[in-house]
């Protein structure tokens, strides 16, 4: 417990730092936007309707899909700008949460805008054009300051969504307190998960309370309350952004990429491990979906992760056939480069194949052992899956070649799946099949006697920036078949079960260490 409080403390400059600063950004953002549209909408009962409802509307999206939508949207621009004018821009991370935060931030502002510039006295203002102020000097002079108690309710509001909403960040690449949350999630992790929700809910209380300070010396006209708010608001941000100063970019900065789950962590870790001993400087972008990593590695956003070759076949590729291991392979090697510019330097050893999986126990009862027996029984069962499973073709594709249908179909984070798997929420899940816990929750798997699922070799990945750059390349090479499935169950294992829990990185190390690299 008490090294697990270690790593989170270790962690908390870096993760504390990147969400004050794309938080602050999308508040005074949304701050920008939403006063102005404020004062026009205060006086035009026209503009007033659909500002408002426009606002409203984007509060009815949940904030992790606006977050996600940003995403391709700022991809296909920047490949436009790209194509134009020979360079495009970041579109995963920052950009993406910046624009879908400031949104968020958008409806209280603008609702107590309205509301406190319409309710100024009338007579404040006769007043005001009888000394013969302009319209100008009338809305900073007299409106604004009488409107502003109001006004800074909503931007406390709004600073408080914001913060929390940040959280959520963390799929399209920008670094939070959500990578916390996340990845506890993922590994069972529960010091992780508290240590998020407490910092991000301090956080929230610390920036309502000096926000309140300024907003209760603004109606009470004390201005040392206003100078007190405003200094600990500075000082805050001083010393949250502090750490990131000295963290910035250049030819020696690599970025590796890892999706949302163990496996995934601890191969990034890995071979950010393997890059940092040539003496580069690594960043690390978790918790991305199995698209948004390989776009953001196409794009050059990351400049390595492993991915999985049935998976790129598919969802990249878009090929339903299954022409074997070796055909796979070379058929992926030649497209993603000739298509997309992509390296794959080759596979790591080990396959993490897709795989239906049952309590031993209840699939001897049923008498099934393979995909094919599991269709005769599926109308009684319910299908546990992965939150991609069931909108990836290989779904599609095992559904067709066997006739499933399930009497239910639940979709879990891949902890939970397992856990629904061994309370008998779940009869049958999408495993992994180099997930530990397949042994150690005595899951069997079912056999695919059709090959309706493609081989899903660990296969490393190079973006098109990095494609010939031989630190990376030699620093990530030794990996090639280095990696054997029980090498890698025992690692993913130590993160997500073993009572004295690894983290990812220790897990990386035991596993290189263990491979004599």
């Amino acid at each position: 417990m008490e090294d697990r409080f270690d790593a989170a403390l270790a962690l908390l400059p870096g993760y504390l730092g990147q969400h004050v600063l794309v938080s602050a950004s999308a508040l005074l953002l949304g701050l920008a936007v939403s006063l102005p549209l404020a004062v026009g909408a205060s006086r035009s009962a026209a503009l007033r309707w659909p500002v408002l409802a426009l606002a409203s509307l984007v509060q009815t999206i949940p904030s992790l899909a606006l977050l996600a939508l940003f995403y391709p949207l700022l991809l296909a621009l920047s490949a436009a700008s790209r194509a134009m004018f020979g360079h495009g821009f970041a579109a995963l991370g920052f950009l993406p949460s910046l624009l879908a935060l400031t949104l968020y931030s958008m409806l209280p502002i603008l609702r107590n805008g309205v509301a406190g510039l319409s309710a100024v006295d009338p007579a404040a203002v006769e007043a005001a054009r009888g000394v013969g102020m302009t319209d100008r000097q009338r809305l900073f002079w007299v409106e604004l300051p009488l409107a502003a108690p109001v006004i800074m309710a909503g931007v406390r509001t709004a600073a408080v969504w914001t913060i929390g909403a940040a959280t959520l960040a963390t799929p399209v690449g920008q670094t939070s307190l959500g990578n916390y949350i996340f990845a506890g999630l993922q590994t069972e992790n529960w010091v992780f998960v508290l240590f998020g929700c407490v910092a991000s809910a301090v956080l929230a209380m610390a920036a309502d309370q000096l926000l309140g300070l300024i907003e209760s010396g603004l109606s009470a006209r004390r201005r040392w309350r206003i100078w007190a708010g405003l200094a600990g608001l500075a000082i805050g941000l001083a010393a949250c952004l502090a750490p990131l100063a000295g963290a910035g970019g250049g030819a020696n900065r690599y970025v590796v990429g890892a999706k949302n789950f163990s496996e995934q962590y601890i191969l990034a870790e890995l071979l950010a491990d393997r890059i940092r001993k040539t003496g580069a400087a690594v960043d690390m972008k978790e918790d991305l979906g199995s698209n948004i990593a390989y776009q953001a590695l196409k794009a050059g956003e990351i400049d390595a992760y492993v991915d999985y070759s049935g998976t790129l076949w598919a969802n990249v590729l878009g090929r339903r056939d299954n022409p074997g291991r070796q055909a796979v392979l070379a058929t992926l090697t030649e497209a993603l480069a000739r298509r997309d510019g992509v390296r794959v330097v080759g596979a790591i050893g080990f396959e993490n194949a897709y795989a239906l999986a049952m309590p031993r126990a209840k699939a001897a009862a049923l008498h099934i052992a393979s995909l094919a027996d599991l269709a005769a029984h599926a109308s009684e069962l319910t299908f546990g899956a992965d939150l991609e499973f069931l909108s990836r073709p290989e779904w599609t594709a095992v559904r067709r070649a066997y006739g499933l249908a399930f009497r239910r179909e639940v979709q879990y984070q891949p902890t939970f799946m397992y856990r629904a798997a061994a309370s008998g929420q779940a009869d049958v899940i999408s495993a992994f099949s180099s997930d530990g816990r397949i042994a150690a929750d005595d899951l069997v798997v079912l056999a695919d006697p059709r090959h309706a699922l493609p081989p899903y070799d660990s296969v490393l990945l190079v973006s098109p920036r990095r494609a010939h750059d031989a630190r990376l390349i030699g620093a990530l090479s030794p990996l090639i078949a280095k990696i054997p499935v029980e090498a890698m169950r025992a690692a993913n294992l130590s993160v997500d079960r073993d009572r004295d829990k690894a983290t990812p990185a220790a897990a990386a190390r035991a596993l290189e260490g263990r491979l004599g690299l």
